[in-house]
């Protein structure tokens, strides 16, 4: 027992399984054969088979780190990267940044020494604008390639292109069943024979390997009944696991961040219900705006006599493994985006997810003993639900791809090799995009140095183009620190239950008339000031901590970036404020934030609602917004209605905001800030005509 002890001093329990248990290890000496001998290997598995913690130890210790050389392993998901990457850091035995590290967006932890890195694959591309043929890798893993994210999309493509400059490189992909062949066909072209045996499909190019993981039978419960609340629904079903069933933690996948506060929430006022002589509950959420270490919390055990309840999107879906789930309970739904090319609108919206979402999502119950499923949804509703989810290439702005491939070297986009090719008209849209905001030229080429530099800032191409123009504004230094704080998505302030009223009051102290923009720099530069040091000043004011920390590191990174473009950041000037507490007008702000929003745009009703510019969508101000207007209570109407008619007699005021998502029926714009009518023609001339 001593020497067990001992051993797990530095491990994380929950994620420690001996590696000779793992399905992948009976397929070691193929799968390195496979590698050896062809450029392309696809590796099929459950998620929990072991490949992406172990197949890059594998390769390490076979030599492919030699000369220099590194294994690069790409995850479509922040989440994966890190917590897989401290994984195998603990089973290399060394810390995260030495031989074992990670890449993401505004986070680099790793050195000279790193071998094994975990990456985003968006981060693998920006490498790519660096160093064209990703020359420091000897292999390149992209994982989960099954979730088609854009970034990986992309990456496929231009690894195929490098493939061929490097026949030396090996290229690993890895998927879940459905889609091996067609990856295979994709990069042997004229070698794939579709009739051959299935080991020889990609002829001498590469192999399709399958490594099933250890599944145990997980029984599927479908509903008889639609359910009217699927989240009260869901909780209901953990209380009756919880009393019914044996023990075994839960999973429970909902849609998005509110869902999941709102079952967290009524889940904890029924435990109170519970008999104290019963085992406790413990609900952990699980979504993309976590810090990387709350992220972490839920793979540590659950303390005694207690079961642990995990409530997340479709993140544990397939990029990370939590053992001990025995009940996986799905609502049915995931939030997906989708832009809609003619209104120029990203909606993130909820919609029923795709037959192979559904059996993945179940399999996350079979991982350590026989499991159970309970679909939120009935049978007949499955039945109806599409094959796979559609790739992300096909419902989303382009803009951001677009700039980046122009910038990886490929001009003709239309004739890129991508595995699913984008409907002309969102390519189309992209390009309007990228034109009016300078970007790109009469002749669809990357203009020097706006375009050049708008791809290589990890930001997207519309504040891109506000933090460049912003030296022109005389307002750099406050840019930086408003787009630091609007990259934290939202995670800026902390909601305690119930208290809505303390929430609103303390945001009002912070609060700016002109808009959220203005009120995110007053938080920063109040953090900055008084809260660094001081995290109680933060819990007094609801606001979030680490997310700020994050917002200081996120800065910093993009005042590098601006550097190595010879850009000079004054930070002096910012000292001096003016009564206000700006040392730079508002309106130069304003302006500055028009230069890349203008597309952005939507006018003010008397309603306190929006109207987009060319009137036919009504926008609602997100509740998170200082432009948030909520209909009062009976006592408080009359006052509302004096104040809506004063309000019926000032001009209409235009608003820009930084994103749009659809909830429900309702269209919420976040992050929003006024400006004049003016400079919407001023700044966007090609984009805006007045008729």
């Amino acid at each position: 027992m001593a020497s067990e002890l001992e051993l797990s001093g530095g491990f994380i329990p929950a994620l420690y399984k001996p590696a000779t248990l793992l399905p992948i290890a009976r397929h070691k000496q193929s799968l390195l054969y496979l590698v050896e001998t062809y450029q392309v290997t696809i590796v099929v598995g459950q998620t929990g088979s072991g490949k992406t913690t172990q197949l890059p130890q594998y390769l390490d210790q076979a030599g492919w780190c030699g000369d220099g050389k590194a294994i690069a392993v790409t995850q479509p998901r922040r989440v994966a990267a890190t917590t897989v990457a401290t994984r195998v850091a603990e089973e290399m035995r060394c810390k995260v940044g030495e031989e074992v590290g990670y890449s993401i967006r505004f986070e680099d932890v790793t050195s000279a020494a790193t071998r094994v890195k975990f990456l985003t694959d968006g981060m693998l591309l920006r490498e790519a604008l660096v160093d064209p043929l990703l020359s420091r890798y000897s292999v390149i893993m992209v994982d989960e390639a099954h979730e088609r994210s854009l970034s990986t999309d992309v990456l496929l493509g231009i690894l195929k292109k490098i493939m061929k400059k490097r026949p030396e490189l090996r290229i690993i992909v890895s998927s879940a069943t459905l889609q091996a062949e067609e990856f295979l066909r994709f990069f042997v072209g004229d070698e794939y024979k579709p009739d051959a045996d299935a080991a020889d499909l990609g002829s001498g190019i590469g192999r399709i390997i399958s490594l099933e993981g250890r599944m145990y039978p997980v029984d599927t419960l479908f509903l008889e009944n639609p359910a009217e609340d699927y989240v009260e629904r869901a909780v209901k079903t953990v209380f009756d696991i919880h009393t019914q069933e044996g023990e075994g933690d839960v999973l429970l996948f909902l849609t998005g961040r509110e869902e999941i506060d709102r079952a967290i929430q009524l889940m904890s006022e029924r435990a109170a219900y519970l008999n104290p002589k019963s085992p406790s509950l413990l609900t952990l959420p699980l979504y993309a705006g976590l810090t990387t270490e709350q992220q972490m919390y839920v793979f540590e055990p659950a303390p005694e006599n207690t079961r642990k309840v995990i409530v997340s999107t479709n993140i544990a879906e397939a990029s990370v493994t939590i053992d001990g789930i025995v009940y996986v309970i799905d609502c049915g739904f995931a939030k997906l985006r989708a832009y809609n090319p003619s209104t120029g609108i990203e909606t993130l919206t909820a919609v029923p997810i795709s037959k192979a979402s559904a059996t993945q999502r179940a399999g996350r119950a079979g991982r350590t003993k026989p499991g159970k499923c309970f679909r939120l949804y009935t049978q007949q509703s499955y039945e109806q639900l599409p094959a796979a989810t559609v790739p992300e290439i096909q419902r989303s702005n382009l803009a951001p791809v677009v700039m980046q491939l122009k910038a990886l070297g490929v001009d003709n986009i239309v004739r890129f090799d991508f595995l699913t090719p984008p409907p002309a008209e969102l390519v189309i849209r992209a390009f309007e995009l990228l034109y009016s905001l300078g970007a790109v030229d009469d002749y669809a080429k990357l203009t020097k140095p706006l375009g050049m530099r708008m791809a290589e800032l990890a930001v997207d191409p519309m504040m891109a183009k506000v933090l460049l123009a912003a030296p022109s504004f005389k307002c750099l230094s406050e840019m930086l620190s408003i787009a630091a704080m609007v990259s934290l998505q939202g995670t800026v302030w902390v909601q305690h239950d119930g208290d809505k009223k303390a929430a609103e009051n303390h945001r009002r102290k912070f609060a700016v008339e002109e808009g959220d923009h203005l009120t995110y720099l007053n938080v920063y530069r109040a953090f900055v000031t008084k809260g660094k040091k001081d995290s109680k000043w933060c819990r007094d004011n609801l606001l979030n901590y680490r997310a700020l920390l994050r917002a200081v590191s996120i800065r910093g990174q993009l005042k590098r970036y601006l550097e190595r473009f010879g850009i000079q950041i004054d930070e002096s000037l910012s000292t001096h404020h003016n009564g206000a507490g700006l040392s730079t007008s508002p309106e130069q702000i304003q302006r500055c934030l028009t230069t890349g929003y203008f597309a952005h745009a939507a006018k003010m009703q008397p309603d306190g609602t929006f109207k987009t510019v060319s009137g036919s969508l009504t926008l609602h101000a997100h509740p998170s917004s200082l432009m948030f207007v909520s209909v009062p209570d009976s006592s408080t109407l009359t006052v509302y209605i004096a104040n809506l008619l004063a309000n019926q007699n000032r001009k209409a005021d235009w608003v820009i905001f930084h994103e749009i998502m659809q909830t429900g029926d309702k269209i919420y714009i976040r992050d929003v800030t006024k400006i004049e009518k003016s400079y919407l023609l001023e700044y966007a001339p090609e984009y805006y005509r007045v008729t």
